[in-house]
C-alpha cells in the first residue's frame, strides 16, 4: 500500500473517530449537563477511549506484544461498546424529536428538557454497559459445538453419518491466541471427524507473528484430511506465506480444485475456491468455480468450501450439492447483521435452493471487538446422510 493510501486511510479513520466521539460527548455528557466534577471526568475518559481506537490499530507494529495485547483489548472492547451506544442513542433521537416537537407547542421548562437528556443518556449508558458485558462474556467463553444434520440426495447410503467439521473466521491475532486454537483442536478431535474444513479468515497477521499460535492446527486428526480455502483476511496478511505454512502442518489448501475422497468403497468430492475478492490481489489468486468443478464425476456428491455466501449462486449453476461458508459472523453484534444482509444473501444457518444447499457458520472466533450478541461462536459438526428421492 502506498504512503498516500495509508494517509488517506488513517485520515478517514481519524475523521470518523472524531465525529462519532463528538456525537457521543454531546448526547452523553454535554446535553445532560451532569454536575462537576463528573462532567470533566467523563470528558477526559471519552477522549482517552477515542485515542484507544487508533492505538489498537497501530499496536501490533509499534508496541511490544505484552503491551500491544492490553492496548488492543481496550480499543476493541470500546469499539464494540461505541457501536452499541450509537444504536441506542439513535433510537433515543426519536424520543428526543417527539419531546422537542411537544415542547415547542407547550410551555415546557428547561429543567424538564435537562431531565429528558439525563434519562436518555443514563438509559443508553446502562443498557450499553450491560450489553457490552454480555457480548464480551459470549465472545471469550469456550466455543461450543453446533450439530447440523444435512441430507444430500447424491450421498451413497453407505456414507450415512459422514462427519464434517467446519472451522471458520477464527481470526487468530492479538486478542485470540494459541490457547484458543489448542482448545478448538481438542474439541474437534473429540468429534472423531472424517473431514475438517477451514473456510477462511483464519488469521489477522503474518506467519512470523502468528505461526506459533496457529501451529496446533497441525494436531487435527481427520481420517480423510483437513482442507483450507482462503478468506479475504488472508490477503491482508500474506496469503502465499500462509498457504505455505499451512502445508507444513498437513493442511491442504484447495485453490479452485476438488479432491476425491473414499470411505467404505464410496466416493465424495470436496472442492474449494479462492475468496470472492481474491482477484483484487493478483499473483494468480481469484475464485474460479468452473476450474474447481472441472473433470469431476457429476453422479457423486460435491461439498464446496467457499468463504463467502455470495458465491452460492455460481455454485448452484455448477451443480454443487452443499456449500459451506462463513464470513458473516452471523452479524456478530446485533443489529450489525442487518447491514451484513445488504451484501450477503444469507447471514447464518442452513438454506436450500432447488437441489443445492448452503450452510453459513456464525464463525469460530470473532473479528475486531471481542463481543458476540445474539450470534454465538461455533465449531460446526455437519453430519451427512442420504436423502431418499420421493
Amino acid at each position: 500500500m502506498s504512503l498516500g493510501r495509508i494517509l488517506i486511510f488513517f485520515g478517514v479513520i481519524f475523521g470518523l473517530t472524531l465525529g462519532t466521539h463528538y456525537y457521543l460527548w454531546a448526547r452523553l455528557i454535554r446535553d445532560p449537563m451532569w454536575p462537576s466534577p463528573w462532567r470533566q471526568v467523563a470528558t477526559v475518559a471519552l477522549i482517552l477511549l477515542a485515542l484507544s481506537i487508533p492505538a489498537s490499530m497501530l499496536a501490533w507494529r509499534t508496541l511490544p506484544r505484552n503491551v500491544a495485547i492490553p492496548v488492543s483489548w481496550v480499543g476493541y472492547v470500546w469499539m464494540g461498546s461505541m457501536f452499541l451506544l450509537l444504536v441506542l442513542l439513535w433510537g433515543g433521537e426519536l424520543a428526543r424529536w417527539g419531546w422537542v416537537k411537544y415542547a415547542s407547542m407547550t410551555s415546557v421548562d428547561g429543567g424538564r428538557r435537562e431531565f429528558l437528556a439525563q434519562l436518555l443518556a443514563g438509559g443508553a449508558g446502562a443498557v450499553g454497559l450491560a450489553l457490552s458485558g454480555w457480548g464480551v462474556w459470549s465472545a471469550i467463553r469456550p466455543v461450543e459445538v453446533k450439530r447440523v444434520p444435512i441430507r444430500l440426495r447424491k450421498l451413497p447410503p453407505r456414507l450415512d453419518g459422514l462427519r464434517l467439521v467446519q472451522l471458520t473466521d477464527m481470526h487468530v491475532g492479538l486478542t485470540i491466541g494459541r490457547e484458543f486454537v489448542e482448545d478448538v483442536v481438542q474439541k474437534v478431535n473429540a468429534l472423531d471427524p472424517d473431514i475438517v474444513a477451514i473456510t477462511g479468515d483464519l488469521i489477522d497477521g503474518t506467519v512470523e507473528d502468528l505461526g506459533h499460535s496457529v501451529a496446533p492446527l497441525g494436531n487435527i486428526q481427520a481420517s480423510l484430511g483437513t482442507f483450507f480455502v482462503t478468506g479475504n483476511h488472508e490477503y491482508y496478511s500474506g496469503a502465499d506465506s500462509w498457504l505455505g505454512f499451512l502445508q507444513t502442518l498437513g493442511i491442504r489448501a484447495l485453490r479452485n480444485e476438488h479432491v476425491e475422497l473414499e470411505k467404505d468403497g464410496e466416493t465424495i468430492h470436496v472442492a474449494g475456491v479462492d475468496d470472492w475478492t481474491a482477484h483484487q490481489f493478483g499473483r494468480g489468486h481469484g475464485a474460479d468455480m468452473a476450474r474447481a468443478m472441472q473433470g469431476r464425476d457429476i453422479t457423486k456428491p460435491v461439498v464446496l468450501l467457499a468463504h463467502q455466501p455470495v458465491q452460492f449462486e455460481e455454485a448452484r449453476e455448477h451443480g454443487v450439492d452443499l456449500q459451506i461458508s462463513g464470513h458473516t459472523h452471523g452479524g456478530q453484534i446485533f443489529p450489525f447483521g442487518v447491514l451484513t444482509r445488504l451484501v450477503q444473501p444469507f447471514l447464518s444457518g442452513l438454506h436450500r435452493r432447488g437441489d443445492s444447499q448452503i450452510y453459513v457458520s456464525s464463525g469460530t472466533g470473532y473479528w475486531g471487538p471481542p463481543m458476540r450478541i445474539a450470534a454465538p461462536a461455533e465449531i460446526t459438526l455437519i453430519e451427512l446422510d442420504h436423502e431418499p428421492v420421493v
